[in-house]
C-alpha cells in the first residue's frame, strides 16, 4: 500500500501530511494541488454538502492527466486547500481511502475515512475523528542527529545546561513588541543563572524585536535576518529548558514531542478564547507545557491505521 500526499504548498501543512504518511509506515508521492479559482473553492463546500465530488474544480501540478495512484492507495491532505481534493481523488481510485489532518470545518465529516483533528479545534465526537493534542511533526533520529552535528560545528561550548529560546512572530491572534520581548528575556535570564543561554529568531520576528534579542549576552544566538541556519533540532535535543513564543504552534508541538526539555510557552497571545489560547492551555493542563511530559500519539495512529485499512 502506498500514499498520495496532496500539498497546497504551505510548509506547515505539507510537513504534517508527510508526518502522517510516515507514521502510517507508507511510502508516498507528493502531489501539488490547488483550486482553479477562489470560486471553485467556494463551490467545493456546496457540492460536498450535496454529496458531489468532482476533480474538475482542481488543478493537479504533477504532469498531464493528473495523479494516477494505484488502487487501494491512501490519499492524505492537510488544510482547506486539500480537504475536498483528498476525498474526491480517493473516490476516483478503486479501493482508496482518504485521511486528513486538521479539522475540515464546512465539509461533510462523515465522508472522510479518517480525520486527525487537533484538540484546540473542539472536533466533533465521531467514529472517524481522532483527536490529537498538537500538530504532527515529521522527524526521525537521523534528522536530529544531523541537526546536532551541524550545530556543534558552529558552537563549541558546553551543552550540559543549555536553555533554548525560540522566538517566532506576531499573527492575527498574537502580538510581539520590543517591550514585551525585553520583559520576557529579563525573566528568562533571571530564572536561569549560569546556564548556556541559546536563542534563535525566525523569518516572522519583527526587526525591532530582533534588535532586542541581539542585545542580550547569549552563549549562542541565531538572528534570522542575518543567518538562515536552523538550530532548532539541536535545541530540541540538547536543551534542558526550552522557551517558545506561544503563537509558534509548530515549534511548541515539536518541543513537546521530542527531546528532553522542560517546555515553557512565552505568552504573547491576544486576549480571548481563540484557538491559539486553547492550544497552549490544553498542552499546559496535560503537562506538556510548563512541564517535561512528552506527547505520544501511538494509540491515535493505531486507530488511524484501522480506519484507513493499513496493515
Amino acid at each position: 500500500m502506498k500514499a498520495v500526499v496532496l500539498t497546497d504548498g504551505k510548509a506547515g501543512h505539507e510537513n504534517q501530511s508527510k508526518a502522517f504518511a510516515r507514521a502510517l509506515g507508507l511510502d508516498f508521492r507528493l502531489v501539488p494541488v490547488r483550486f482553479k479559482t477562489p470560486l471553485h473553492k467556494i463551490a467545493s463546500y456546496i457540492l460536498d454538502r450535496l454529496g458531489m465530488r468532482t476533480l474538475s474544480l482542481l488543478r493537479f501540478e504533477c504532469g498531464e492527466g493528473g495523479p494516477k495512484p494505484e488502487p487501494g492507495s491512501v490519499v492524505i491532505g492537510t488544510g482547506s486547500g486539500t480537504f475536498y481534493a483528498a476525498k474526491s481523488l480517493a473516490r476516483a481510485i478503486p479501493g482508496a481511502k482518504c485521511g486528513v489532518v486538521l479539522y475540515p470545518r464546512g465539509y461533510r465529516l462523515s465522508s472522510f475515512d479518517c480525520i486527525l483533528a487537533p484538540a484546540f479545534d473542539n472536533p466533533a465526537k465521531l467514529p472517524n475523528v481522532i483527536e490529537i493534542p498538537a500538530n504532527l511533526v515529521a522527524a526521525d533520529a537521523e534528522f536530529y542527529e544531523s541537526g546536532v552535528r551541524a550545530f556543534k560545528e558552529r558552537y563549541a561550548g558546553p551543552v550540559d545546561n543549555i536553555v533554548g529560546v525560540i522566538v517566532g512572530g506576531p499573527n492575527k491572534c498574537s502580538t510581539m513588541s520590543p517591550e514585551w520581548m525585553k520583559d520576557s528575556l529579563d525573566s528568562i535570564f533571571a530564572a536561569n543563572p549560569g546556564a548556556q543561554m541559546c536563542v534563535t529568531t525566525s523569518r516572522r520576528t519583527p526587526p525591532a524585536v530582533e534588535q532586542v534579542v541581539d542585545s542580550y549576552p547569549w552563549t549562542y544566538k541565531l538572528i534570522y535576518s542575518k543567518d538562515r541556519f536552523n538550530p532548532i533540532p539541536a535545541f530540541v535535543q540538547l536543551a534542558k529548558k526550552l522557551y517558545v513564543t506561544a503563537e509558534s504552534t509548530g515549534m511548541l508541538s515539536e518541543a513537546c514531542t521530542f527531546g528532553r526539555s522542560e517546555v515553557f510557552a512565552l505568552d504573547n497571545l491576544n486576549p480571548g478564547p481563540h484557538k491559539f489560547r486553547r492550544f497552549v492551555e490544553n498542552l499546559r493542563s496535560a503537562g506538556y507545557v510548563d512541564g517535561n511530559r512528552k506527547i505520544d500519539i501511538g494509540g491515535q495512529i493505531g486507530k488511524a491505521r484501522e480506519l484507513l485499512g493499513v496493515k
